[in-house]
């Protein structure tokens, strides 16, 4: 099944999106810097929801996890 239709799998993509971005950014600052509109901008933004929010970020990666390892 698609991940569009998976409410499970969609969470799973856009916390793994996410955390990607925000990884990324850490790593290589200056390749989501320069692209902060359009398609590529949202990349970005998903960089600074990881960098601000990083608390409930991998609070939601853990639950995510034990959901996937233990209910799936």
């Amino acid at each position: 099944m698609s991940a569009l239709f998976n409410f499970q799998s969609l969470l799973t993509v856009v916390l793994l999106l996410i955390c990607t971005c925000a990884y990324i950014r850490s790593i290589f600052p200056s390749i989501l810097d320069r692209n902060k509109v359009g398609f590529l901008g949202t990349f970005w933004k998903c960089a600074r929801i990881g960098e601000r929010k990083s608390p409930y970020v991998a609070f939601c990666c853990a639950v995510m996890a034990f959901s996937i390892l233990f209910w799936s």
